[in-house]
């Protein structure tokens, strides 16, 4: 039986640090090397060591003793000063010892090219894991609340989205971080199908077996909206934009790196909704 420090398919032994270890995909990353046996550091905010991409004094302590690391970048990869900022962690981090770094970027986002880049010129082995719009986002992030209160409200253009599974993304990492093959491959990662928001909705409907109607907004009134709920008018209005760039029709096809990476289909929306319904994190009033 493998013990703490053990390795799989001939790694060296060393410990991976998981860069948004609390997030959606780091999270899910995290439990797979843990499931593992395999030596795991969450880097956050609230970790220990604390791990924060904007307070550069806290990057070395997470490094100490790590051969990989997963790089998920918050707010988003292709957010204006990230390539900058990750081009610098990487640069630290193969001075501090890591061979391989994959890093989550952003499907049709120019912002997150430049971040991989930044990772490419690290002189580390290297892997992207490059994501379309996350199914999650329905049930963890923003969307969560008009789900549970039966009107979605979103800036999105009726085009199709290959929504992916987070669960698919973290196998596609975990794999990407502790087999060989890997290296040097870009993985752009998708559902098997295309959804538009409002198809994406009505099957969560369906789930849940009661009707959510989808209210397409404005991007100003999607960004006006988020300020009303506090959020920074510089932060509403970077997101805005990116949402604007991906989900206008350039995304609108599928890509294979689920299969190359794992060597299987990736996981339909409809499992997605069907196996979140049963969790009840969509009932009304949770």
């Amino acid at each position: 039986m493998p013990t703490n420090e053990t390795t799989t398919n001939n790694r060296a032994p060393g410990r991976t640090l998981v860069l948004g270890g609390t997030g959606k995909t780091g999270s899910r990353v995290l439990r797979r090397l843990r499931e593992l046996e395999l030596p795991a550091r969450a880097g956050s905010r609230s970790g220990e060591p604390r791990f924060d991409w904007a307070d550069q004094t806290t990057w070395e302590p997470v490094l100490r003793g790590v051969t990989s690391a997963y790089l998920a970048y918050s707010p988003d990869a292709g957010f204006p000063g990230a390539a900058d900022t990750i081009r610098s962690f990487a640069k630290l981090a193969a001075e501090s010892g890591v061979e391989r770094l994959v890093l989550l970027s952003g499907r049709g986002e120019a912002g997150a090219r430049r971040s991989e880049q930044a990772v490419r010129d690290s002189g580390t082995e290297w892997t992207v894991v490059r994501s379309s719009f996350f199914a999650q986002n329905f049930s963890e992030d923003f969307l969560v609340d008009g789900v549970r209160t039966g009107v979605v409200a979103f800036a999105a253009a009726d085009v199709g989205e290959p929504f992916i599974d987070v669960e698919d993304i973290a196998e596609v990492a975990t794999a990407a971080l502790t087999e060989t093959g890997h290296a040097g491959q870009v993985y752009e990662v998708t559902g098997p199908r295309l959804l538009t928001f409002p198809d994406a909705v009505a099957e969560i409907g369906e789930a849940c077996g009661r009707t959510i109607d989808y209210l397409a907004l404005t991007p100003r009134e999607f960004e006006i909206g988020m300020v009303e709920q506090g959020l920074p008018a510089d932060f509403s209005a970077q997101l805005t934009s990116l949402f604007q760039d991906i989900l206008d029709g350039p995304n609108a096809s599928l890509a294979d790196g689920v299969q190359r990476a794992l060597g299987r289909e990736p996981r339909d929306f409809a499992d997605y909704a069907r196996d979140t319904a049963a969790t009840g994190v969509w009932n009304r009033g949770t």
